[in-house]
């Protein structure tokens, strides 16, 4: 395959400078593995301007910069990224009970038991804490029927689970 003239420039530019670019961002970053990532990176974007930085005096200490800017931005998200981890394997571990699952299972049964209207108006404002209005706007309803329809589902688990268990569900999860 011949090359032309600007590929031919860029091959040569290429094939001197790689291994320098490379050891260049080891050095920077300090991980050897992606070294020659960052190198052929910097080289990819070097090639995309390729016409206007081959007239330049210096296109090896554009490259270079370029490597740099990669190396930096390497470094700085592998030190966010630790950071990260460490926040959150440093936070105390809650106590977290497991469900009762005789519960939950008895609990899904009654809600199956609802019909649709009602059991979504109780799951959005008890299960997922949404208020009347964002449950209305959820279901495209009025605010009142959310109202009604919660009322009623609630009454309806009350007298299938139990006064008990369905007063529970309703101030466990806070009403709104």
């Amino acid at each position: 395959m011949l090359l032309d003239d600007t590929s031919a420039e860029f091959h040569d530019f290429f094939e001197r400078h790689y291994a320098e670019l490379g050891r260049l961002s080891s050095l920077l970053t300090g991980e050897a593995d992606v070294s020659d990532d960052l190198a052929a990176d910097a080289l990819v974007a070097l090639w995309q301007r390729w016409d206007r930085l081959r007239e330049a005096e210096h296109p090896l200490a554009y490259a270079r910069g370029v490597v740099a800017n990669l190396a930096r931005e390497r470094v700085r998200g592998a030190t966010r990224e630790r950071r990260r981890v460490a926040l959150f394997w440093s936070r105390d571990p809650q106590p977290v009970a497991g469900p009762d699952v005789a519960a939950v299972v008895d609990v899904r049964a009654a809600l199956d038991r609802l019909p649709f209207g009602k059991r979504a108006c109780v799951v959005l404002r008890h299960a997922f804490d949404l208020s009347e209005k964002d449950t209305a706007r959820a279901l495209g309803i009025s605010v009142g029927a959310v109202k009604g329809q919660t009322s009623k589902g609630l009454a309806e688990l009350e007298r299938l689970l139990g006064a008990r268990a369905a007063g529970d569900l309703a101030t466990e999860r806070g009403t709104r």
